[in-house]
């Protein structure tokens, strides 16, 4: 079981949301400190503002945009500057809209940037270079896990997510760096990423079909889902893939989705 407490934690898109929740989350669990980025300087400078009356000198809002790497890598220097080490980063920033003005940036938030933040991370942690090891989540989807016709690059972006981190947190590379990255599939959670002024298929005539599709599954609460991200963190192995939905307990999926996987590769070797 992981201790949370005493951590040194970041949290991408965590402004809002899910990502809002993860922070109070870890702080009630005791973390040292969370620094908190996101684009939305707004929200991010309020909830820094909430979260200091209750947990002075502990948290720090810092605008970002993970797509640029100078700004991302600034954080890091900042946070080893101020406190020598890093133990848990939470890949949450994420956007779900197909629209052809705009998937190009949710190839470049949802992949490019996450895989760099990861290695990032990974850098700074590893134990064989004067880390001390950590946690890293990386937010995948339930649309990693199915397949819907009318949010391709989305499915496409959140699937990348899981192989990718289930490769790297593979367990040889675990022990060599004492590092642990993992992956967490949500479930449709009632926070403004699906609002329609943010989710948003690639051809507008799918509008109706996309809400249709979201509402198959009952939405979960933000709380339920940081919850969940919080206990995997706690229970979870390298390369371990978990999913919270429905407000049901996180659960570990890792042997089904083994199971896919060795399917898979049976067809190829």
């Amino acid at each position: 079981m992981y201790n949370l407490n005493d951590k040194i934690v970041f949290v991408t898109g965590g402004a809002t949301g899910i990502g809002a929740t993860v922070v109070k989350l870890f702080l009630e669990e005791g973390a040292k400190h969370v620094t908190i980025t996101d684009v939305n300087v707004n929200a991010g400078k309020q909830l820094e503002k909430e979260l200091e009356t209750k947990f002075k000198g502990r948290v720090k809002f810092v605008k970002c945009d993970v797509r640029n790497d100078e700004e991302l890598f600034d954080i890091y220097k900042t946070i080893i500057h101020d406190h020598g080490f890093i133990d848990v980063v939470i890949n949450n920033a994420g956007i779900m809209n197909d629209s052809p003005d705009v998937y190009r940036t949710a190839l470049n938030v949802n992949i490019n940037a996450l895989i760099t933040n990861t290695l990032k991370a990974r850098e700074l942690m590893r134990t064989d270079r004067s880390g001390r090891g950590g946690i890293i989540m990386n937010i995948s989807s339930i649309a990693a896990l199915i397949q819907n016709p009318v949010l391709p690059v989305y499915c496409a972006t959140k699937s990348a997510v899981l192989q990718f981190s289930i490769c790297i947190g593979a367990q040889e590379n675990y022990e060599k760096t004492g590092v642990k990255v993992m992956t967490m599939c949500f479930g449709p959670t009632d926070t403004s990423l699906l609002s329609k002024e943010k989710m948003k298929p690639f051809d507008e005539e799918l509008t109706d079909e996309l809400y249709d599709s979201i509402n198959l599954f009952p939405l979960q609460s933000a709380n339920s889902a940081a919850t969940g991200l919080i206990e995997a963190c706690k229970r979870g192995d390298s390369g371990s893939v978990w999913l919270v939905i429905n407000n049901k307990p996180v659960e570990d999926i890792t042997p089904v989705v083994k199971k896919a996987y060795g399917l898979l590769t049976s067809l190829v070797i």
